[in-house]
């Protein structure tokens, strides 16, 4: 592994014609052979969130050589599909983050060079339109250039199928295989825009699409929602965290009768540093900082911020006068389910055969909820891809009419014209949630609470330890490892029922060792389930050196859960520091 990396090390560092910038940071980093072994070691991988990293030299990083070599692939994948390049066009989007335009537009110039045409958005624009896009426009395939929450020095390449959702993990490594076909990143070819604008091979996008789209928002709301805003108006206030969602959500919520909202100025317009906050992930209670202080100038009832590119989407609700509490993506997530039954239910067009689709670490209450109005619900892979597919999966078979998909991660989709998380849906939704809250003399913090009365109290919370580099990859390995060879038989005294292992495709049951087949795809996740009332899972993630710990419990109250959460939390990390490696 060593000659491996210093092999193509010494390859970019011989290159007379490397970027100048790049230039600059490859001399920068002589010297610091660790540093430079994590930027070359491997070829930059495919994850639950598409290509993902650190802008740096190296195959291991995101730049302008490894992107125009995925881009090569997703061509080469395209052609070996499809004969006949010129019925094949590819849409292509970028967030606000530093060369997200650059890298779209070299995107645009490799797939010209395969004779691949691309239609690229005028202006930064967020994930979903980008979804709804390529279905909208037939296109075989959609990219945007994104590392959703990640800190400023990241950004990455998301792929999406022509159903519009992102690319599952086969269609993944045929585009890996295809990019080790393109050959040296150094060497990718490309065509000059001006060539391409010519041929036809390159068209911008205006607003048309952005219309379109914003067209579909509407049609999701309840019939009765425009005239409870106008008679119970909630105060909002927003923040699209230096992003892509200032327009959409700000001018969507006027559109939709919302007279009172108060857009975080400070956060409003695109900033590929995110000056005012650590790291740009609205999961983050640091994000809010700045929009609760004008929620409480303002005495706001509901709190919405979003990511960069705008598919996921955190919440804040008033519990009191100038009191807000932040919502976890689960509460969020249970709050707009209930709307949507309720919605539904009152309007007498629940379809039969609904169903709602979760992820496996997503709150077990989405279930109760559900069936307490005979709607199903439906457990995929963690990564908001397995949802998109489930919809295309139902639209295919008619087994089930698609109700909503979310994950913890705060992504939640109800309309499916688009196939990926959509923060814009969720923001629309919600507010339209807290008026009809307000039109029953409540909140949607009295709502949850109700909720956790009828149903009771679910809580859960996620841990993530990074193990960064070559290195952390081998421990998190072989941490898993070590979890199959000697699992947990009780956490925090609770004895553990079943044990689902996604990797081999069984869950063992622990009192029979009876073995039942998990019908999912294989995956490095393990999955501890203590009855009906607790359940761990663990798992590496796939766009970051983290290793994941998702709890969740059931109790009486909310006192009860709290402390049934850390004693779980407690046992658990301890038994993994156990496990590492010596």
């Amino acid at each position: 592994m060593q000659m491996d990396w210093h092999k193509h090390y010494t390859r970019w560092k011989q290159y007379t014609d490397l970027d100048p910038q790049l230039q600059r940071h490859l001399e920068q980093l002589e010297g610091d052979g660790q540093k430079l072994e994590d930027c070359f070691y491997k070829p930059i991988a495919f994850g639950t969130g598409g290509m993902r990293g650190v802008m740096e030299p190296g195959i291991n990083r995101i730049n302008l050589y490894t992107i125009r070599k995925v881009a090569a692939g997703l061509a080469l994948h395209l052609l070996e599909q499809h004969s006949d390049a010129a019925q094949l066009a590819v849409v292509i989007a970028y967030d606000s983050r530093n060369d997200s335009y650059t890298f779209a537009l070299e995107t645009a110039k490799v797939l010209g060079y395969y004779g691949v045409s691309a239609c690229l958005f005028e202006n930064l624009c967020p994930t979903p339109l980008l979804s709804f896009a390529v279905r909208h426009l037939g296109a075989a395939a959609g990219v945007v250039i994104t590392a959703s929450h990640n800190p400023p020095e990241y950004n990455g390449f998301k792929i999406y199928g022509s159903d519009g959702g992102q690319i599952p993990p086969q269609a993944a490594d045929r585009i890996f295989a295809q990019m080790e076909q393109a050959g040296d990143e150094l060497q990718i070819g490309t065509r000059e825009v001006n060539e391409l604008l010519d041929s036809g091979l390159l068209r911008m996008l205006g607003d048309e699409v952005f219309t379109a789209y914003m067209a579909c928002q509407k049609q999701l709301r309840s019939p009765a929602a425009s005239a409870i805003v106008a008679a119970h108006q909630p105060r909002i206030v927003f923040s699209p965290l230096h992003g892509t969602t200032l327009v959409p959500i700000a001018q969507g919520l006027q559109s939709l009768g919302f007279e009172q909202v108060k857009v975080v100025q400070e956060q409003a317009e695109p900033d590929p540093l995110f000056s005012t906050v650590s790291t740009p992930n609205p999961e983050e209670p640091e994000s809010f900082r700045f929009a609760l202080k004008h929620a409480r100038k303002k005495g706001a009832d509901l709190i919405i911020c979003t990511d960069p590119d705008g598919d996921r989407l955190g919440v804040a609700i008033r519990t009191g006068p100038n009191q807000h509490v932040i919502l976890n993506g689960n509460q969020a997530g249970v709050l707009l389910l209930d709307y949507i039954l309720t919605q539904e239910k009152l309007a007498g067009t629940l379809p039969a055969h609904a169903a709602v689709v979760k992820t496996i670490v997503t709150s077990e209450m989405v279930r109760a909820i559900a069936a307490d109005y005979g709607v199903a619900t439906i457990d995929t892979l963690t990564g908001f891809k397995y949802i998109g597919e489930k919809i295309e999966e139902f639209a295919q078979s008619g087994a089930h009419h698609f109700l909503f998909g979310l994950e913890e991660s705060c992504g939640y989709l109800r309309g499916d014209f688009v196939r990926d998380k959509d923060a814009v849906q969720a923001a629309f939704l919600l507010a339209d949630a807290c008026a009809f809250q307000l039109s029953q003399g409540s909140s949607l913090h009295q709502r949850l609470q109700e909720l956790y009365t009828k149903h009771g109290t679910f809580r859960e919370e996620l841990i993530s330890i990074t193990y960064p580099g070559k290195d952390g990859m081998q421990t998190m390995t072989a941490i898993l490892a070590a979890l199959r060879d000697r699992p947990l038989t009780t956490v925090a005294g609770d004895a553990v029922t079943s044990i689902e292992d996604y990797l081999t495709g069984e869950r063992r049951l622990q009192a029979t060792n009876e073995s039942q087949p998990l019908a999912l795809p294989a995956s490095d996740v393990l999955k501890f389930i203590m009855g009906d009332h607790a359940w761990f899972c663990i798992r590496p993630s796939g766009t970051e050196p983290k290793m994941k710990l998702y709890f969740g419990v059931k109790d009486v109250s909310e006192s009860a859960a709290l402390t049934a959460l850390a004693n779980m939390k407690k046992a658990v990390l301890d038994y993994l520091q156990q496990l590492l490696p010596a």
